[in-house]
């Protein structure tokens, strides 16, 4: 498409930019689209008549052919859900994007049902003998790290009729759940004092962060109100998924509920642990001493939860414009290396970028990488707020990451949540830096200062607290059904203990926990935030010791994606996540910052 073709949303912040997925797909009903889904069944089909059965009788050069073949189609099946999935989040409330997503996931399932025993049959192999194929081949070998995430999974293996079974019904059980979650959510509407219209979700979230305190309590109090009303159904979903995910847990013999997240991200239990453990250490060094000052910047006893993230009164109230986002972003990675602005340009003119507030569109914001043929795409629900420029920046940085990592090819590019975080971070502390950098006078710096202490505690401690929490709820839910009550308790208990004293939590806070996607999509997912934040802590600072040569080493740990386990990509800085006091170097840096804020009282 020409860039005089691309679409824009015209906003108060300029022509923000749409999507333009013809780099997927021209349209639903494109020829390419169907050809795509007829040539997905038949290559399935003949991938599982050429090798099911005989994985253990290939030679290398036969092994790595068979991962070629699998990777191509893995490579089609993904370019299809992820043009279902993102004019799906355009607008969840369509009945017919959402028919769309959901014929699309059934097809695709049907389809890869034929492939469930590849890894079945692959982890069968004796470690012997398949070191020995990664010995004879180079190009085989590369896979290793693939190989050795699967093959952490065989002591969890269930016959391949059970396996295949899982498979078949996924759309009917966890993804179901989750289109129910995302459709509901997507459909609330909030009555806020003050306002002549009812809002939506995002816009509702928006309030939070308005100067005046009055319309924070209004936008606070609506959204507890709408919660409540709908906690049966929430209640019901978390229960669901909680009790299949317990259920499959003890037919997989897994030891906990984390365990398959810990899997699925090649990281060690106990490298978690010692994060989630140094953090609630912590707590009374970083969130209780904030909020102590941020309570005496307000003039106030106590806070409410609606001045978590008011802006300080001596910050001057602006919105920020689209191209003053876009110059500022671009101007930080910029001076950090012209590279990494050069590989974020086509996002902005390219139609890579979904950025306006619209009906129906999913909250939040993300980055899909799609497939490595194609390029990603990064959602945003722009406001123009100064956290909306540091979350553009977050998600360019998974953008130029994703770009970067495709070149392993589909089956390594993926990178492990303990790394997944590491570029959208970074990218976030380039763009503080480069605002630190350019404060006039010492209130732009405190507020700067300020607002970056926030978005960290809300990185590091708010997102410990959430895995606090959904530890807790997988834990009761093992016990039993768990009514809306109990799971409010369970969300107050981790609120309390991580914010601190100064807190006092308003009638209906407590129904906060239903709006947290992650805890529905992505069980334990959180704890990612908080490992990248104390990683690119830690990797800044090391840059801040020793630029010369950073650049190079940066970009080749993102080029390398999911191709090799976290030690190895971090000892080319002298870093190591597996050692306990690593955590205290990234928790030392927002320490840092509050130490400076308090000199400045």
């Amino acid at each position: 498409m020409a860039l005089d073709q691309l679409t824009h949303t015209q906003t108060e912040f300029g022509d923000l930019p749409d999507w333009d997925l013809s780099a997927l797909y021209a349209a639903p009903d494109a020829p390419e689209f169907a050809r795509d889904l007829t040539w997905l069944d038949k290559k399935c089909k003949s991938f599982a008549e050429t090798y099911e059965g005989n994985l253990a009788s290939l030679d290398a050069g036969g092994m790595l052919e068979c991962v070629r073949r699998y990777e191509a189609i893995d490579m089609v099946a993904g370019r299809i859900m992820s043009y279902a999935g993102l004019r799906y989040y355009q607008n969840t409330s369509d009945p017919s994007r959402a028919k769309f997503m959901s014929d699309a996931q059934d097809r695709v399932t049907v389809a890869t049902t034929p492939l469930v025993f590849f890894t079945l049959e692959l982890n069968r192999i004796e470690d012997v003998a398949f070191e020995a194929l990664l010995a004879a081949d180079a190009d085989l070998a590369r896979f290793r790290t693939l190989f050795e995430r699967m093959r952490a999974m065989r002591p969890h293996q269930l016959s391949d009729e059970l396996e295949r079974f899982l498979h078949d019904q996924s759309t009917v059980g966890a993804a179901a759940w989750n289109r129910l979650f995302d459709e509901t959510m997507a459909g609330l509407e909030f009555e806020v004092e003050g306002e002549d219209d009812p809002l939506g979700l995002e816009a509702t979230l928006n309030l939070l962060t308005d100067p005046d305190r009055t319309r924070r309590e209004a936008g606070a109090r609506a959204l507890a109100m709408v919660f409540s009303r709908n906690i049966k159904l929430f209640a019901r979903v978390h229960n669901t998924l909680a009790k299949e995910k317990e259920i499959e847990d003890r037919w997989r013999k897994m030891p906990t509920p984390q365990t398959s997240r810990h899997l699925a991200n090649h990281v060690e239990p106990e490298v978690v642990e010692a994060l989630r453990n140094a953090v609630v250490a912590a707590y009374p060094r970083l969130s209780y001493r904030y909020y102590a000052l941020k309570a005496r910047w307000l003039g106030l006893e106590k806070l409410e939860i609606w001045d978590r993230n008011a802006p300080l009164p001596m910050e001057a109230p602006r919105k920020i414009g689209w191209d003053e986002a876009r110059a500022t972003v671009i101007e930080a990675f910029s001076g950090f290396s012209p590279r990494l602005a050069e590989l974020t340009e086509p996002f902005f003119t390219q139609g890579w970028i979904d950025a306006a507030v619209k009906p129906g569109k999913a909250p939040g914001a993300f980055a899909h990488p799609t497939v490595t043929d194609a390029h990603p795409f990064v959602m945003l629900n722009y406001l123009g707020k100064p956290r909306d420029v540091m979350t553009l920046a977050h998600e360019l940085g998974h953008g130029v990451h994703q770009r970067l990592a495709a070149g392993q090819g589909e089956l390594l590019a993926s990178t492990p949540l303990t790394l997944a975080e590491t570029a959208s971070v970074f990218g976030e502390m380039l763009t503080f830096r480069k605002l630190l950098e350019k404060a006039a006078t010492q209130e732009e710096r405190k507020v700067l200062l300020a607002g970056k202490v926030e978005d960290m505690i809300n990185t590091v401690v708010r997102q410990i607290a959430f895995y606090d929490f959904e530890c807790k709820l997988h834990a009761a839910r093992r016990e039993g059904e768990i009514t809306p009550d109990d799971i409010n308790a369970l969300w107050m208990s981790v609120q309390a203990e991580s914010l601190g004293p100064v807190f006092e939590f308003m009638d209906g806070y407590e129904s906060f926990w239903t709006y947290i996607p992650h805890f529905v999509h992505s069980p334990f997912y959180v704890y990612a935030y908080a490992f990248g934040d104390g990683l690119v802590n830690a990797l800044y600072a090391a840059y801040e010791a020793a630029p010369e040569g950073f650049e190079d080493r940066y970009f080749s740990l993102l080029s390398a994606g999911g191709s090799q386990h976290h030690k190895a990509l971090l000892a080319p800085f002298g870093l190591d996540a597996t050692d306990p006091a690593f955590w205290d170097k990234g928790l030392a840096m927002i320490e840092g910052f509050i130490d400076e804020l308090e000199a400045m009282e």
